[in-house]
C-alpha cells in the first residue's frame, strides 16, 4: 500500500486505496484526469478494449465514425497499420468486410487488438487527430465503464 505524504513533508497515515492506472513512463499529458476509475472512488481498473467490445451501443458508433473511407479523414486503416497490421492483412480484412452489414474492419480490428487499454486506443486518436472517436472513448470511460465494471464484479 502507498503512504501519502502531509503538507509539512512528513508521511502521513492515509492510505490510497487504489494505485495508479498508469505506468511510470506513461506521458502525463495523454493520462486523463477526470476519469472515474483515476479518482480512486471506485477500484474500476482502466479498461481494455475486450471490454468495450460488450457495449454494442459504443461499437456502432465507433463503427459508424471509422469505417467509412474518406482521403482525408483517418480511419481504421491508419489506427491497423499503426498496430503492426501489414497491407496484405488490412486488404484481406477491407474485401472481407467490403459490403457487410454485419462484419465491420473497424470490429475485426478491435477484436484483433482487444488485449490492449482503451487509453491506448486514445493514444491513436490523438495521433490521427480523431478528437470525435476520443471523446466518444472519454465519455465511455467517465460514465459507462465504472458502472458497466461494479456490475460485473
Amino acid at each position: 500500500n502507498l503512504v501519502q505524504p502531509v503538507e509539512d513533508g512528513a508521511v502521513g497515515n492515509s492510505i490510497l486505496p487504489c494505485p495508479n492506472p498508469y505506468p511510470l513512463d506513461f506521458p502525463k499529458e495523454l493520462q486523463f484526469l477526470n476519469n472515474q476509475y483515476e479518482k480512486c472512488c471506485c477500484s474500476a481498473p482502466p479498461p481494455k478494449i475486450s471490454d468495450l467490445m460488450d457495449d454494442n451501443d459504443l461499437l456502432d458508433l465507433l463503427r459508424l465514425k471509422l469505417d467509412p473511407n474518406h482521403c482525408t479523414v483517418k480511419n481504421w486503416k491508419n489506427f491497423a497499420s499503426r498496430w503492426g497490421m501489414s497491407y496484405d492483412e488490412l486488404t484481406l480484412l477491407e474485401h472481407r468486410t467490403q459490403g457487410s452489414m454485419c462484419h465491420s474492419p473497424t470490429q475485426e480490428f478491435l477484436l484483433r487488438n482487444n488485449h490492449k487499454t482503451v487509453t491506448e486506443l486514445t493514444e491513436l486518436c490523438r495521433v490521427y487527430q480523431r478528437i470525435d472517436v476520443l471523446r466518444l472513448l472519454q465519455r465511455w470511460m467517465e460514465n459507462d465503464w465504472p458502472s458497466r465494471w461494479q456490475n460485473a464484479h
